[in-house]
């Protein structure tokens, strides 16, 4: 399906400013829908007719269009209504019920104003299913009337707001508790769930006809100094969100001051009961801290057990041995630094570029052989259960180009990556000896070579291939499976 910046680029002469301020409309006409009980379609003025641009639904009532209409085009003429908004600038209401769906539907449009002093870009169709329509209760003209206000700034380019802070993941919804206020900042509705909500946090008497900063204040502040965001946003002086915590509970408030004529008459304010979910946020925040300092005390006795081996190593009289030893402490050296990298990060994920980087320094520092190793390209993100044994993978072919592709010559090392959204492809090349006639990778007795095999085919399902190279020297190609980062 084409996004609304494809529709508008392709259909329409509007420029950057004008689609951003769509984008804006749209990512927050949510509350215009629900506080309507209708659906809205965004229409633009095209080269070849109006065209539907976005669509959102209302979660309060019924639906009246079951499929996508975004990209459809119609005629100009064809939508009386959306004309009379776009050619007079004004909200339009005229006419009985549409009954062509089988369903009464009330049609209305509002015109859409870029900014107080911006141009005209837009119509909203706003269609109202009326097949379950009732005597309306105290909550559901409280919902009209709000809506009514929105429409009017949406037409007069004071929503949405221009100067307002980026509103969080998840901002509170009409359902989840709403508050009406006037001019003066007092309570003249309160929803049942907006009521539940501060219930919660220990108010005992009725909303409505308080002060709502005043009132949040005295129950969340008593005993120290007041969040200087709660007054803007409990007054509905300023478009913002907060939240306030009282004995456990956790409550989040967003404002939309209502600014019609140019005027503030009151302000909305939604209420939502997050209590459960930074709980567990705050869980997942210790469990992850907890997991990073696992991997920190891991690093740290694999460190230990490097030095120990090291010691051990220097004490060694028979030359076999030592060797082994080292490459024992280049084995365990690797490991530690993925450890090393996953205790500073938030997530079992790896950013291995820097790891690669270190793994070929170390390899660079212990050697023996004078050698030139780069890296070329960049291995991305990887998860932690894969980043470990490539780790391993890349200190032993390392390890082995500089000590045995080399003997005692100085040399140059390639460790070329290229990666797709899920396959990760390296090849180790240098400009050494070569292979011997006889080498059989199946039959290899090299211990390294061995745990390369059983980390790449066996642990991580990859393949695993060793050639010469055509102009001397040794290629050692990986191809490994990974997940989209």
């Amino acid at each position: 399906m084409p996004t609304l910046s494809d529709l508008v680029v392709k259909h329409s002469a509007l420029d950057a400013a004008d689609l951003e301020w769509m984008h804006s409309l749209v990512s927050d006409w949510q509350l215009l829908a629900d506080l309507s009980f209708a659906d809205l379609i965004l229409w633009i003025p095209g080269r070849d007719g109006w065209i539907a641009v976005a669509q959102m639904r209302p979660t309060t009532g019924p639906t009246v269009y079951h499929d996508d209409v975004v990209g459809s085009v119609v005629a100009k003429g064809e939508r009386p209504l959306i004309e009379t908004a776009w050619n007079e600038r004004r909200i339009c209401r005229e006419g009985d019920p549409d009954w062509s769906t089988g369903v009464p539907v009330r049609e209305e449009t509002i015109p859409v104003r870029r900014s107080l002093e911006g141009d005209f870009i837009a119509v909203i169709q706003r269609s109202t299913n009326l097949s379950s329509a009732r005597t309306p209760s105290r909550l559901e003209l409280t919902y009209l009337q709000s809506a009514s206000d929105l429409a009017q700034m949406v037409s007069e380019g004071r929503f949405p707001f221009a100067e307002a802070e980026p509103m969080l993941v998840r901002s509170p919804r009409v359902g989840d508790g709403l508050l009406r206020l006037d001019r003066a900042g007092r309570v003249t509705y309160a929803s049942p769930n907006a009521l539940s909500a501060y219930r919660r946090l220990g108010l005992h008497a009725d909303l409505v006809g308080s002060e709502l900063g005043k009132t949040t204040a005295e129950l969340c502040y008593r005993d120290e100094p007041i969040n200087e965001d709660l007054m803007l946003v409990a007054s509905g002086k300023a478009p913002r969100e907060t939240e306030v915590e009282k004995g456990g509970t956790v409550v989040q408030l967003r404002a939309i001051p209502l600014i019609v004529g140019g005027g503030r008459i009151g302000a909305l304010v939604l209420v939502r009961d997050v209590t459960e979910l930074r709980r567990r946020e705050r869980e997942l925040l210790t469990k992850d801290a907890t997991i990073r300092e696992i991997h920190h005390r891991v690093k740290n006795n694999l460190q230990t057990v490097a030095a120990l081996l090291r010691l051990q190593a220097r004490r060694m009289r028979m030359p076999e041995g030592r060797e082994a030893l080292e490459e024992a402490v280049r084995r365990v050296g690797s490991i530690a630094i993925v450890h090393e990298t996953l205790a500073q990060m938030p997530e079992e994920l790896v950013e291995f570029d820097d790891i690669a980087d270190r793994v070929i320094q170390m390899t660079a520092e212990v050697s023996v052989t004078p050698a030139m190793v780069r890296r070329v390209g960049s291995f991305g993100i990887l998860p932690a259960a894969v980043a470990t044994p490539i780790a391993m993978v890349l200190t032993e072919l390392l390890q082995n180009a500089v000590e045995h592709g080399f003997a005692h010559q100085t040399g140059k090392v390639e460790v070329l990556v290229s990666r797709d959204q899920d396959l990760l492809e390296v090849v180790v090349a240098d400009e050494g000896r070569g292979l011997p006639d006889d080498f059989d990778l199946e039959v290899s007795a090299n211990l390294g070579l061995q745990i390369v095999r059983t980390l790449v085919v066996g642990e991580l399902s990859g393949r695993l291939g060793i050639a010469p190279r055509p102009e001397g020297g040794t290629e050692v190609s990986l191809s490994i499976p990974v997940s989209p980062a």
